[in-house]
């Protein structure tokens, strides 16, 4: 704890210095001329100034003499009777030069937009990093999401090219992916080439001159991979991708990270946070969709020259064994899931045990809070009581993680994110924007100086940027978490304070759940919130206004559900939805989240003051209409 101490006063209060001396371990094709510049009103944030780098070359070439034959990507698939493949570093660095060169034959350079539409396989982890290396942006899209989602995030960005498969495997059901593209390209007039993987053998329509199967363009860039493989030389604050993620306004917002820092915080928190050590296997069980896959499947764990694990199923099947069975098959050491899936797993009548877990030393949270006894159970029955727990806070803007405890360094306290890694400098401010300095604290957390990973902009649109995280309290980023510090200075966080809820760590933005239940003939208006889920941690109810009385109300719920899947995605639709005759609402017509919330929760007797409310009689009704939900 102590050499923790002094890293974290380090990093405070000599940034350049300390930063400096992390960065000299990368290969660079030019070094910085300054390591930090930084202005929170703007917002204008600028590490390794000057500098040139490819993040590939980082991620890959440079462990080709060392540890070329080590496996750099260990690939499980859904089915476990279908065999894995194992991708050595050399293999891998041959397989994106490849995929690198086939982009330039399809007109691929630096700054254009690429849209990734792919299953949990290696050739999505291939062609991230071949975007990476021809220097495109690559903006990821989780395979769950709608053709009307797809299509907001290619035509915000105006990708160039989609890549995507015809279609994935989620336990045992098989899912239409090129389907679901040629929907969403009907509105995208930006894209006019189209990559298609086979994966599931499902029948696609293939348009001529835009469409173009992996496999055969993929064998064609292999006799130009010398040539066109190279690695674009990329300035140190050059974007390197794009990640949307829900906001308070009904269009999501496209995070921007950027080279050099981005690397950096990756490989710095990926070796810190879960201790790592040469020659150890790494399961991360997120999906490259989202930002944990993007820093803790590929960047970070590739940047250290780790063996990193990807599967494509599901945990629950074929049974509840599988991730216990992955690690003992793989001999993992690091191993790195959700709350949700910790849960899930919990009523399971396999217990993990049963499986040879000896190989672990290390275990991680991620994505939404993890509660008490999920954390307990975690500890007991995979760790055998022993291993320690990173139980990690961080988010999309960040980049990586902010707030864990150390393995084996920090001591432990279930439920909670613990203390701040080097770098971060955490502050808590109440609802009247006065920081608080008491160590025993309760507010709004925010942080007050810039780290590498840190988001830059939302794409084409900074002024958003500015009004959503650095607005609120001036001089500070906000991370709309609420927070509570104990006495100990340890953190833990208490969930969303802003419009955005957090359903099995992923992020939803109510006013974009809103817009697309509204959009069902029937609805006249809907409002939505969150309350505790015993599997997802945070569940979705809707509180809906219906412009006629339904002749048969579980049938409207089912329309209603099918309308979210279709315009957002499955991972949207609510749990619960409550018909209403009205919302409450203020006298300026804001709808009170806060008793909804309370009504959600089945806490009626902690609604409060509904004096300030437009008809005080709503509520009453909305009472009595939950009392009597079927």
């Amino acid at each position: 704890m102590e050499a923790y101490e002094a890293q974290w006063n380090k990093a405070k209060d000599q940034p350049e210095v300390f930063w400096s001396a992390i960065a000299a371990h990368f290969q660079w094709k030019k070094p910085w001329n300054k390591v930090l510049e930084w202005n929170f009103e703007e917002p204008c944030i600028r590490w390794f100034e000057g500098a040139q780098l490819n993040i590939t070359e980082n991620c890959l070439d440079r462990h080709l003499d060392s540890i070329g034959d080590q496996a750099a990507l260990v690939w499980e698939p859904n089915d476990p009777s279908e065999p894995f493949q194992s991708l050595s570093y050399r293999e891998l660095h041959q397989e994106v030069e490849t995929a690198a060169a086939m982009l330039r034959m399809h007109g691929i350079k630096k700054g254009d937009r690429v849209c990734i539409y792919l299953p949990m396989v290696p050739e999505l982890a291939i062609a991230v990093m071949a975007c990476a290396r021809v220097g495109a942006i690559h903006s990821v899209v989780f395979g769950g999401f709608s053709a009307q989602s797809i299509a907001d995030r290619i035509n915000d960005a105006q990708c160039n090219l989609v890549i995507c498969s015809d279609g994935a495997f989620r336990g045992s059901k098989t899912i239409p992916m090129k389907s679901t593209v040629d929907d969403a390209l009907d509105r995208c007039p930006s894209v006019n080439k189209v990559l298609v993987l086979t994966r599931s053998r499902s029948a696609v329509s293939m348009i001529k001159t835009r469409d173009f199967w992996w496999k055969e363009e993929f064998e064609k860039a292999k006799e130009k991979r010398a040539e066109l493989g190279y690695a674009e030389v990329m300035e140190a604050e050059d974007p390197l991708f794009i990640l949307y993620t829900s906001g308070s306004t009904g269009k999501p917002k496209g995070v921007v990270h950027t080279t050099a820092g981005y690397m950096v915080w990756a490989n710095y928190t990926f070796v810190n946070a879960f201790q790592f050590q040469p020659g150890d296997v790494h399961f991360c069980t997120a999906d490259i969709g989202w930002i944990t896959g993007h820093s803790y499947i590929l960047y970070g764990p590739l940047s250290a020259g780790a063996t990193s694990l990807m599967f494509e199923g599901v945990p629950s099947w074929p049974d509840a064994r599988r991730f216990w069975q992955i690690v003992e098959k793989h001999r993992v050491q690091l191993f790195y899931t959700a709350p949700t899936a910790i849960r899930s797993l919990m009523g399971s009548p396999y217990r993990p045990s049963e499986n040879d877990l000896s190989s672990l030393r290390v275990l991680g949270s991620v994505g939404e809070p993890i509660n008490e006894t999920a954390w307990q159970w975690y500890k007991d029955e995979v760790g055998g009581g022993r291993l320690p727990i990173t139980d990690t806070w961080w988010q999309t803007e960040t980049g990586g993680i902010m707030i864990c405890p150390i393995p084996g360094i920090t001591p432990e306290k279930p439920g909670k994110a613990t203390l701040p890694l080097p770098g971060i400098v955490p502050v808590l401010f109440n609802e009247k924007g006065e920081e608080l300095h008491a160590l025993q604290s309760s507010g709004n957390l925010c942080i007050k100086a810039p780290w590498p990973g840190m988001l830059r902009t939302t794409w084409g649109d900074h002024e958003r940027c500015k009004n959503t995280y650095f607005s609120a309290y001036p001089g500070n980023y906000f991370t709309g978490d609420g927070c509570e510090r104990d006495a100990d200075g340890y953190y833990k966080i208490t969930g969303r304070v802003d419009d955005v809820l957090n359903v099995s760590g992923h992020r939803i933005g109510t006013a974009e759940l809103e817009n697309a239940i509204n959009q069902f003939t029937d609805v006249v208006e809907s409002a939505v919130v969150g309350y505790p889920h015993e599997i997802k941690g945070q569940g979705i109810y809707a509180f809906v206004i219906l412009n006629r009385t339904p002749e048969d109300p579980a049938l409207i719920k089912q329309d209603i559900l099918a309308t979210v899947s279709r315009l957002i995605g499955p991972i949207a639709k609510p749990d619960e939805i409550l018909f209403v005759e009205a919302l409450p609402k203020t006298r300026s017509g804001k709808i009170m989240r806060r008793i909804l919330r309370k009504i959600a929760e089945g806490q009626p007797e902690a609604i409060g003051d509904t004096s300030t409310l437009l008809d005080p009689d709503v509520v009453k009704a909305i009472l009595e209409a939950s009392q009597n939900k079927p």
